[in-house]
């Protein structure tokens, strides 16, 4: 139940994102840590123990390392609480290290199951570790702006583009490149040596993007050029394997699908912002909108039956997935479409984002009140 809990409590986080400026004043940086901090961030941490495993063909986690997830959503209620309610710097600080405990001890953890794997481990085991080091080199930038406080701005910085670029896109792609195949029904036979080639650029670029946003801003620009190659290879890739399955109304692939591309328009509104051509607020929404809502919903509709009751395959599972994925592409096309208004300044874009999130919300309530049923 601990994924389960942290699907919705991620779901609800990035309705509450969007609500509660309607009726409450809050600083900006509330918003943006209610979403990451204590939404995607344990969910990510907590998708890793389940498909670390899987991708090493090793035993489960033990409960202890399932329970990191826990200790990093903990911090994050710190962490949006000190925004929330600006508190002592030093609960911010306190967030930042439990983080990196929690980062240290599942790095470690991932890193002997990759060397207990039968065989060679999959590459996307690989994808996780190298989030996670951005992760630790992001929370470490949390430390420097108390050290350094001239660098604020700075370290601001990389630790906003280490996070959202870095942890957060490294993970979902590595999952993404892997997930959608599984959830189209049909293999890429290609996918384990893209995502082996792949990691080096990818990496890189991630790390040009944000140091180079803190110091020096052509350097983010070269990165964001090498990270987009090897998105422009998934999408090449996705397109003549499975352009039926994302070109539909119902199931997974749309939403995933569309969370790849929104990825990628969040990586160009990002360079636009740095060249004064969009304002941080709408390039951000981009990633949000176009990125986090069609990830989450359709890896949550994919894989929450199988987390409400693992074990044997049964005819629930099916009915929950189609219940979850009912109109995932329509619900696809409005985060999309959502994106690219924002991007174009058309705030009220946002009302079509919640109007593909609320639904999703509703269902995996639903499915999960009745999966505890009978």
């Amino acid at each position: 139940m601990l994924l389960v809990f942290l699907v919705v409590s991620a779901a609800l986080a990035m309705a509450g994102a969007m609500i509660l400026p309607l009726v409450a004043d809050l600083h900006r940086a509330a918003h943006v840590h209610l979403v990451f901090a204590l939404g995607v961030m344990p969910l990510i941490m907590a998708a890793m123990t389940h498909f670390v495993p899987v991708l090493t063909r090793t035993g489960a986690a033990a409960r202890q390392v399932e329970l990191l997830a826990v200790l990093a959503w903990q911090a994050g209620v710190l962490a949006t609480a000190f925004f929330v309610f600006s508190l002592p710097e030093s609960v911010r600080l306190l967030a930042a290290l439990l983080v990196m405990l929690v980062v240290a001890r599942l790095a470690g953890w991932q890193w002997m199951r990759a060397k207990a794997a039968l065989g060679s481990p999959h590459p996307g085991v690989y994808w996780y570790l190298a989030a996670l080091l951005c992760l630790m080199l992001s929370l470490l930038a949390v430390a420097a702006m108390e050290i350094w406080p001239a660098q604020h701005l700075a370290f601001k910085r990389l630790h906003l583009h280490l996070n959202l670029f870095g942890f957060v896109g490294l993970a979902a792609i590595g999952t993404l490149r892997v997930l959608l195949p599984t959830a189209a029904g049909r293999p890429d036979h290609g996918a384990t040596v893209r995502l082996r080639a792949d990691l080096p650029l990818a990496l890189a670029g991630v790390l040009l993007i944000g140091f180079g946003s803190a110091w020096l801003p052509p350097l983010a620009g070269l990165g964001l050029v090498l990270w987009l190659v090897p998105l422009i290879r998934l999408g090449h890739s996705w397109w003549q394997h499975f352009r039926s399955k994302i070109f539909s109304w119902h199931g997974a692939p749309p939403l995933l699908a569309v969370a790849g591309a929104g990825y990628a328009l969040a990586l160009a509104a990002g360079g636009l912002h740095a060249a004064g051509w969009v304002e941080s607020a709408a390039a951000g929404h981009v990633l949000v909108f176009a990125f986090l809502f069609p990830l989450v919903s359709g890896a949550a509709g994919q894989l929450l039956p199988l987390w409400l009751r693992p074990g044997r395959h049964a005819d629930w599972h099916d009915q929950a997935r189609q219940r979850l994925n009912y109109g995932g592409g329509a619900r696809a096309l409005l985060f999309l479409t959502a994106g690219l208004l924002v991007l174009a300044g058309a705030s009220w874009g946002a009302k079509l984002a919640l109007a593909g999130l609320l639904p999703f919300v509703l269902v995996a309530v639903w499915v999960v009140v009745q999966s505890r049923r009978a």
